[in-house]
């Protein structure tokens, strides 16, 4: 029999830094520089301007949006949220009898309406089949996270807001106030900015299972599940404990010593990516003063405050407050409930993982990667 030989596995650094594992034109993060972009947009200057739908249609189509394709688009996420509404009426009420938590009912509502839409593999279907299955999650998923809060809270659906978007209906549901212009704005920017990033955790483990083939429900719930990590995007409500922690101004500098001479991290502060400030932040917390008030004064001083100690405890290392940070502020200046910030994260993040996931299906090869065994060797047994 002939032998074969392996091709000899490359060391790669820890957490894969670094590593380039594929092509995308989907977004691209340049940390050193402090930039990241959407398709042929920078990201932030789309979060400033654009809507969530145009947004939306630009990441999962990679078509430049016009005057003659946004409301075919629009049309098309409105007919995908209330078509078969029957569907979500049972998954909703199969899911929030079994728990009251909303990510746990977002991850198995969605392989439940796949179930009921009879979704397919992703290898088994064309482009245009997977761009249909991709939109109606996707337009499923804020509906979803609006109606498992309310049932969560024994409260009834409250109807559409016929003459208002994605985000202003969602802001309806989980806060039960129609959102004003200014309300529904804030929420849009920091919705848009942090729609996808990257090779992020989720949005590889996303790209993982749809390199397998399985369907665009089964790649959701992956990236959920990395998303739902403290250290991935359920850090938002921790980073308002430690403004809570703080309480007073005078109280930042001692409360954050404490917290580094303790070897804990601040939650908030830091990132995988960017050498300098992260953009996002900077343009979520000029969207939270805005608004302004005491405690975002108390963001303010307690972000240049944990920068500085941060700079002195560890030297050479640049960690500045991230989107978490404010967008912890934001959220809770649209009323949004702190159990809740995460499952907003994920309204916007399933449109970047829809679209990675449409562009890892065009790839036929697997993702299957190489560890180095550094267990023990192999016992011989004794003669």
């Amino acid at each position: 029999m002939k032998r074969t030989t392996r091709p000899t596995p490359i060391d790669a650094p820890r957490g894969l830094a670094g590593v380039i594992v594929a092509d995308t034109s989907v977004s691209d993060v340049r940390g050193a520089e402090g930039f990241f972009q959407y398709r042929d947009r920078s990201a932030i200057e789309l979060a400033e301007t654009a809507s969530f739908e145009d947004a939306w249609q630009l990441l999962v189509t990679g078509d430049a949006v016009t005057d003659a394709s946004r409301p075919a688009f629009a049309a098309r996420i409105a007919d995908a949220a209330t078509a078969r509404t029957a569907d979500l009426d049972v998954v909703v009420d199969a899911v929030s009898s079994a728990t009251p938590d909303v990510l746990a009912g977002l991850a198995a509502a969605w392989p439940l309406l796949g179930a009921r839409r009879s979704i397919r593999p992703l290898y088994d279907l064309d482009h245009d089949d997977r761009l249909a299955d991709a939109i109606a999650l996707a337009a499923a998923t804020p509906v979803l996270v609006g109606a498992l809060w309310r049932r969560s809270r024994k409260e009834s659906a409250l109807a559409v807001l016929e003459d208002r978007g994605v985000v202003a209906n969602y802001l309806h549901q989980v806060t039960g106030v129609v959102p004003d212009q200014a309300t529904e704005s804030a929420l849009t920017a920091y919705l848009i900015a942090v729609m996808d990033h990257g090779f992020n955790a989720s949005t590889f483990t996303a790209r993982v299972i749809a390199s397998t083939g399985a369907d665009a429900a089964a790649c959701l719930v992956g990236a959920l599940g990395a998303l739902t990590g403290p250290l991935h995007g359920g850090a938002p409500s921790r980073a308002l404990d430690g403004l809570d922690a703080v309480g007073a101004p005078e109280r930042i500098e001692p409360w954050i010593r404490g917290e580094l001479a303790a070897g804990r991290r601040l939650m908030g502060f830091g990132h995988a990516v960017y050498r300098t400030a992260d953009p996002r932040a900077e343009l979520v917390k000029r969207v939270a003063r805005r608004t302004g008030g005491p405690r975002v004064e108390l963001a303010l001083r307690f972000q240049e405050t944990a920068e500085r100690l941060l700079a002195e405890a560890k030297p050479g290392r640049e960690l500045h407050a991230n989107v978490e940070f404010w967008a912890a502020l934001v959220m809770e200046q649209c009323g949004i409930p702190r159990t809740m910030f995460t499952p907003t994260f994920a309204v916007a993040r399933t449109i970047g993982w829809t679209a990675h996931i449409l562009e890892q299906a065009r790839d036929p090869k697997i993702i299957r990667p190489s560890a180095r065994y550094v267990g023990p060797a192999v016992r011989v047994p004794a003669a």
